[in-house]
């Protein structure tokens, strides 16, 4: 999450803090916890057995210690604190970071249960530009601050949604072998700027692509939108950057961290380190 994009509009199912929970009481398979000590308190957070790939390399990571001593080089109050870049290790005053890496990305382990509640622990990752497959950073990553959402904010941003997905089915249909026909007929009336039959076209599929947009739900739910619009978070990254796990103790220090007084390229004036251990208890 280099520059991460305001204007990216995805909605996903909530998983409830009660239903991970319950995932420990069942021990179907024990839940990694992760203390982040920082300059300004202690962060707790647990790791997603639902994000495989992710959970098992922040464990790498923590465990290596290649993190330990990090910055949180990136706060943006009401948005996010990101962190993770190796360069950050005892950098200049003012110099922009965020470049670093390990030499690996991820691939994306999108779960329409995860979203981006408050608190929740997440991958960055480089932009769609140059990572259309929307792989993750090896070692960067962000915790939700968030802000509440209201009932008209979550509707704009369903029907923002559904326009985005009708799009990308559209992308898909004409990008099938077996609708190059229909493609280059359509290419060649929107070189002619013939609208009429462009829309007639688009007609003809539309029971096509609204039948594969059923199996892409762009709705709320309506536990979805009271987290929303109670504990807050920042819904537009849903199902655009893996979310992998959620704290669940320190977000007052998530909320001091997103607060510190930060400079032109939002790193905090005053350096913000880490340190991350494993709980064993």
């Amino acid at each position: 999450m280099k520059k991460i994009g305001w204007f990216i509009l995805f909605s996903c199912l909530f998983a409830s803090f009660t239903a991970f929970k319950g995932d420990e009481k069942k021990g179907k398979e024990p839940i990694t916890k992760i203390l982040i000590h920082t300059d300004l308190g202690d962060i707790k957070v647990r790791l997603y057995n639902e994000t495989p790939k992710h959970r098992d390399n922040f464990i790498k990571l923590v465990k290596e210690g290649t993190l330990n001593n990090t910055l949180f080089h990136r706060v943006i109050d009401g948005f996010m604190i990101q962190g993770g870049d190796p360069d950050s290790k005892n950098p200049k005053p003012g110099v922009p970071l965020g470049n670093g890496n390990v030499g690996y990305t991820i691939p994306a382990e999108f779960n329409p249960k995860l979203i981006h509640k408050k608190g929740a622990l997440a991958a960055a990752r480089e932009g769609d530009n140059v990572n259309p497959k929307k792989e993750s950073s090896g070692c960067q990553f962000y915790i939700v601050q968030g802000r509440t959402f209201s009932d008209t904010l979550l509707d704009q941003m369903e029907m923002q949604q559904k326009n985005a997905m009708m799009q990308q089915i559209f992308t898909e249909y004409t990008g099938r072998p077996e609708n190059l026909a229909f493609t280059q007929k359509f290419i060649r009336l929107q070189t002619a700027h013939n609208n009429d039959s462009l829309n007639i076209m688009i007609t003809q599929i539309q029971p096509i692509l609204e039948k594969e947009l059923e199996k892409r739900p762009y709705k709320f739910t309506a536990e979805q939108r009271q987290v929303y619009k109670t504990i807050g978070g920042y819904p537009p990254l849903d199902g655009n950057y893996t979310v992998f796990g959620e704290v669940y103790e320190g977000l007052d220090v998530v909320d001091k961290i997103a607060k510190a007084e930060r400079d032109q390229y939002d790193r905090p004036k005053t350096d913000i380190h880490m340190t991350l251990t494993i709980i064993t208890k």
